[in-house]
Parts: structure tokens; sequence; C-alpha cells
């Protein structure tokens, strides 16, 4: 099971540390990766979402709703604690609590998801469709809450009128909710429920974008961390044990609350067990906020993962 973790963990890293090399070797600026940042954001990801909820089953999609309902509590949980320790104990900056949060509580269902299920699953149909049931919710329910917290803080930076939070929800809602990385797979998830099919030769045209957005991603974080320098301190260490162990356990406990068992309970803990993801890095860098502390939980995390992973493999085997 290591081998099979290893394995799934080797791409993420050797992309990452080819984005980083390019960043240090001055083959990209490092400083400057807006032009990266746009592809990955407003047609890479957007592109590999859709297509990924769009194919879904809406059937399907209403059989995963016992997973969906623990994954998103799970997530929710999460980051509404770091947030709030960040903010509070931390004092860090909203914006960088955003981006760090968002790192933490959304899992790297992506680059991990389907090597790591498959493994343990089995290759059948129905662990693709936990796979892309998980990305979709990552998407459609977390990142709107980091994009609005951006979103508030870039409007008060530029001076513009403020008026209370719940007076500014619509506007914010309404300018996550029409970045590509939002609007993409909720529109996947309205046409899959109203059995709209979209035609072969469509999804033929932006499968490859779809297939370059995981490592596109993953190459612009590798660029990101090449203008950092690693630093290892109370967030960081807190974000690591809280990603790695503790939400784990809070989705574990979600299980048992709502009396789950079988493939579904053990595809809920593996999926919310998986490493801290790369989102909250790359929305971050596309509102110009830099957060080292979460990109070095994103290191730290995905090292640790070779030792937790197997961990809540075995814990879980007992739920099969």
């Amino acid at each position: 099971m290591t081998y099979v973790i290893l394995h799934a963990l080797a791409p993420i890293f050797v992309i990452m540390i080819l984005g980083f090399y390019a960043g240090k070797a001055k083959m990209v600026d490092n400083q400057n990766v807006s032009l990266l940042n746009i592809f990955v954001m407003d047609f890479a990801l957007p592109a590999a979402l859709f297509a990924a909820t769009v194919q879904t089953p809406w059937s399907g999609i209403v059989e995963q709703s016992p997973l969906i309902l623990v994954l998103v509590l799970a997530m929710w949980i999460m980051y509404a604690a770091i947030y709030f320790i960040c903010t509070k104990v931390f004092k860090k900056s909203p914006q960088d609590a955003a981006v760090l949060t968002l790192t933490v509580a959304l899992p790297n269902y992506a680059a991990l998801g389907l090597p790591i299920l498959s493994s343990v699953m089995g290759d059948a149909p129905s662990t693709s469709l936990s796979v892309a049931v998980s990305i979709a919710c990552g998407s459609v329910l977390m990142t709107p809450f980091c994009l609005m917290i951006l979103e508030r803080e870039k409007a008060r930076l530029s001076g513009e009128k403020q008026g209370s939070s719940l007076a500014l929800l619509p506007v914010l809602m309404w300018r996550s909710v029409k970045k590509p990385i939002v609007w993409a797979p909720l529109l996947g998830v309205i046409f899959s429920a109203i059995g709209i099919k979209m035609p072969e030769i469509f999804l033929a045209s932006i499968k490859p974008l779809g297939l370059s957005a995981t490592a596109s991603a993953l190459f612009l974080t590798g660029v990101i961390l090449s203008a950092r320098k690693l630093k290892i301190n109370g967030p960081v260490l807190l974000s690591c044990v809280a990603k790695n162990l503790i939400q784990p356990f809070i989705a574990w406990g979600l299980v048992l609350a709502f009396g789950l068992s079988g493939q579904i309970a053990v595809t809920a803990i593996l999926m919310i067990a998986l490493s801290a993801g790369f989102f909250g890095i790359v929305f971050g860098n596309r509102f110009g906020v830099q957060s080292p502390d979460a990109e070095a939980s994103l290191l730290i995390s995905s090292v640790l993962c070779i030792v937790t992973l197997p961990l809540f493999i075995s814990l879980t085997a007992a739920l099969h």
C-alpha cells in the first residue's frame, strides 16, 4: 500500500519540482505568473471540473448523497476552525487566513483521489463517480468561501464603499460565481440534474484542457514556491496536524454519527484523509496574496500523507 501511495504522490512532487526548477532557473518569471494563473484558473481547471460533473449521472450523484454530506461537513468544520484560529490566535490577515484555510480544508481530490481510491476499492465505475462527486463538492461548496473573503478584502483595499457584511454578501457571492472555477462545475451539476447531455465532440474538444489541469496547477504551484523560502512555524504545524490527522477523524465521527458503513464510509474517510490541496495557493496568487504558511503546509502535508494515509487505510478496513 505504501508503494501505491508513493506511486500516486510521485507525479505531484515531480511536476512541482519541475515548476520549482523552472522558476529558480529563471526559465519562468516566478515573480509574475499571471498568464499561467489565468490559464489554470480560467481555462484548464474549469474545463476539467465541468467535464467531471456534466458526465456524472444525476442518479449517481443522488446515490452519493451520504458521501456528499460527510465531505461537506468535514470540510466546513475544518474551514471554520482553522480560519478562526488563524485570524484570532495567530492574527493573520483575512486574505492570508483564507488561502491557508482553503489549502488545509480542501483535500487534494484532483491529483490523489482516483489513484488512492482505486487501489483500495478497485477500478469500479462507482470509484470514478465518488472522485467526481468529491471534486464537485470541493469546487462548488468550498471554494466560494475563500473567493468571497478575497473579493471582500480586495474591495476594501481598493477603497470601494463598504456596507455591512450581510449587505455585501450578494455582491461577493455574484463575484465568486462569475469566476469559471465556480460556475463551470456548477453548470455541469445543473446540466446533469436536468438531463442535458453535452455532444461528444464538445467533450472531446475540451478534454485536452482538462487533462492539463492538474499538471499545470502543480507546475504553477512549483513556480510560486520557487520564489519563497520554506518556513515551519506554529500555523504550519497546526495546519498539517489538522489536515492529516484531525480532519479524517472528524469525517470518521460523522460517518459513525450518520450510521454509515461499507464503501461509502470508507470512501468518505479516505477522501478527507488525502493531503492538502493546491487550490488555495493558486487562488491567492490570482488575487496577489502570498501565503508562505499555505505553501509550507502543502509540501509538508503531502510528505506526511505517505505515513498517515496507510494508517487510515488500515483503520478503515473494519468498515468494509
